[in-house]
């Protein structure tokens, strides 16, 4: 019985010391990660008032950042990989609608269409995701540092009340703008007849797109308002997972 016994207490010291090397990797991966995001969106904030102050103006501000965008709004789909594997403990499912939004807005909206580069519209989405984006990974840096100053607590579950309405409204003035161009142009949509006997409209699909607004916008938001009660005034919250 007892070398039964000392053997369950080996197993289980193992199984603990893998735990904690695991959740220490996932700990150095994550604040490397959120601190080259911050970076990252550092860079695009200071390039995009550079760009203003040489310039005078917003138009060739898009294309000016358009490659360090891309990169740093693409290498975000790492995110919803994190939640898969279980690392960060958020929705995969309100993660990926988030992080896959923004790679449409840029990659199938914005950069596909140059007409609309100089919207103001755009410059209004930019604008909000850069501020956005600095206040969300730097709280998360320093909150896996155990370092989080109150100032970034509270910007972080303050600022989105105002930022994530207006940035929805840039995103919808943009894709609005869009539409003339993608009808014109049949950019992205299959005509009938064809060898794969299939018709898609990217035009109406963007119509879809700017309706679907109407259900997830709000979700998300509430979303937040709730993790804003949780972290500033401690309220338990108890939510059904997705």
């Amino acid at each position: 019985m007892a070398s039964s016994e000392e053997d369950g207490t080996v197993e289980e010291k193992e199984n603990n010391n893998k735990k904690r090397t695991k959740s220490t990797v996932a700990t150095a991966w994550l604040t490397f990660y959120n601190i080259a995001m911050t970076a990252g969106w550092l860079v695009l904030a200071m390039a995009m008032m550079r760009f203003y102050i040489q310039k005078g103006t917003h138009r060739g501000l898009y294309r000016s950042i358009a490659r360090t965008l891309k990169f740093f709004q693409t290498f975000a789909l790492v995110e919803v990989g994190h939640c898969a594997i279980g690392i960060v403990k958020t929705s995969v499912i309100v993660t990926g609608v988030q992080v896959c939004s923004r790679i449409f807005m840029v990659w199938f909206i914005t950069n596909s269409i140059r007409q609309i580069q100089n919207e103001e519209s755009v410059i209004l989405f930019l604008v909000v995701w850069t501020m956005t984006e600095i206040t969300r990974y730097s709280y998360y840096t320093f909150n896996l540092l155990r370092l989080l100053p109150y100032f970034i607590k509270w910007a972080r579950y303050n600022l989105f009340i105002v930022l994530y309405p207006v940035g929805v409204i840039g995103e919808l003035l943009t894709i609005y703008a869009a539409l003339p161009f993608v009808r014109r142009s049949g950019m992205y949509s299959m005509r009938l007849p064809n060898k794969y006997n299939v018709s898609f409209d990217y035009y109406y699909c963007l119509i879809i797109v700017m309706l679907s607004y109407i259900p997830l916008f709000p979700q998300l938001y509430f979303h937040m308002l709730r993790q804003r009660r949780r972290v500033l005034h401690g309220e338990v919250i108890v939510e059904k997972d997705d």
